[in-house]
């Protein structure tokens, strides 16, 4: 009997069919699109809105392309309108509902395709980001670079059936934050006390100094990880199983505990609330990697070009600029509603020194890139805390109504 997996994007650039085309070529050659036992689905929620990108650069998939896998499922703005007016009329979900499920923005278009997949019978899910390639890259004992071709979905295949979801590694620019050469307008422990406040569990200064002072920037792959397929079941820390949002796989055989994913309104960190519900699953992380190519310089990877070196992103680039503030911007906008589920007792004190943290080293960022632009992060700050309690009442809304509409699918017979 055949496996039905289903491989989501959630997307909105261009170069989409380009990394499509690279996935599967890459199917093809560690044998999964011939494999029996095996049948492929592509489920793509996409967002004109995102890079003012057409229908058909995503529609418009090559036929020799389009054909080695089973099917494929394109879902805009209008189709998922008339499936959440399909879902209220059946009385499956309310008005309010829809819209804290299937609304605007990135958690909501991730809902979208675990919905269809699991709507079309869909036995495995697995999300890709469309900035992430895969391949990985090491060095060696003498500080040259290899580079390994990584079954992504094979390797989730093979651990997935014992767990309930698995994620993989990241290599490559996984961070936002440019190379920062310190001086005194900006120094070292100016930057320390901007990364405590606006970071979580997973960017903490200890790893961000590492990243940006010793390796300027660049994750490489762990070389006993992939040699020696090394696998670990994600223990519970401050009340989270962290995930991540990209090579990522659900095991839809069972999804009574599968919460769905949200971020506040105009915030990311959909995977790190996600990670803040998984306590009655098992996830495992296996032994995988994706390149991500966070600001998007090497996408020459997928025509088979292997730099000989990672240089440092340097943050002259107005380009790497914008997208470091709005990286920070977005983690601003989520951390009070992390603190408030992970610390409760402790929120209000951690919120007293973010602020006081963010108002000394603004002014010092604001003069070291020559822009006001970080006066932003201040002002979604204070926004975002003040409506943490309501952000909390969203999200809980939201995994009551993820539980109700998967309680309806699995009572009905036609989805």
């Amino acid at each position: 009997m055949s496996l039905n997996i289903g491989i989501g994007f959630v997307t909105g650039r261009k170069h989409f069919q380009h990394v499509l085309r690279s996935y599967i070529n890459n199917w093809l050659e560690h044998g999964l699109i011939h494999d029996e036992k095996i049948r492929l689905h592509l489920f793509v929620a996409y967002d004109l809105k995102y890079h003012g990108t057409q229908i058909s650069d995503y529609k418009n998939i090559p036929p020799e392309i389009a054909k080695m896998v089973e099917s494929i499922h394109f879902y805009g703005a209008e189709k998922i309108e008339n499936e959440t007016e399909s879902l209220k009329k059946a009385g499956m979900i309310n008005d309010q509902e829809a819209k804290l499920l299937f609304g605007e923005g990135y958690a909501k278009k991730r809902n979208v395709v675990t919905y269809f997949a699991i709507k079309n019978k869909m036995d495995r899910l697995i999300f890709i980001d469309d900035d992430e390639y895969p391949i990985a890259t090491m060095k060696n004992e003498h500080g040259h670079l290899i580079w390994m071709g990584q079954s992504v979905v094979g390797t989730h295949l093979k651990y997935i059936a014992d767990a309930d979801i698995t994620h993989g590694h990241h290599c490559g620019y996984i961070s936002p934050i440019p190379f920062i050469r310190f001086n005194e307008v900006l120094q070292e422990n100016d930057f320390k006390q901007f990364i405590e406040a606006i970071s979580n569990e997973i960017v903490t200064w200890e790893k961000i100094r590492d990243l940006i002072v010793q390796n300027k920037g660049v994750t490489y792959a762990d070389p006993d990880i992939i040699n020696h397929s090394l696998l670990s079941e994600v223990e519970e820390e401050s009340g989270m199983k962290f995930i991540s949002g990209a090579n990522l796989c659900f095991n839809l055989k069972n999804t009574t505990h599968l919460p769905p994913f949200y971020n506040p309104p105009g915030a990311r960190g959909e995977d790190t609330f996600m990670s803040t519900a998984l306590s009655k699953l098992k996830v495992v992380k296996v032994p995988c990697y994706t390149f991500h190519d966070g600001f998007r310089v090497y996408k020459n990877l997928l025509n088979g070009v292997l730099p000989v070196s990672l240089e440092s992103i340097d943050s002259v680039s107005p380009v790497i600029l914008k997208r470091f503030i709005n990286a920070t911007i977005g983690w601003i906008r989520y951390k009070p509603l992390l603190v408030y589920i992970t610390n409760r007792e402790g929120y209000e004190n951690t919120m007293r020194e973010m602020e006081e943290k963010l108002k000394v080293t603004i002014p010092k960022l604001c003069a070291y890139f020559n822009t006001r632009d970080f006066e932003k992060i201040l002002h979604e700050f204070t926004h975002f805390r003040k409506n943490t309690v309501k952000h909390f009442n969203d999200f809980d809304a939201t995994k009551n109504a993820w539980a109700k509409l998967m309680g309806a699918m699995n009572e009905s017979p036609a989805c």
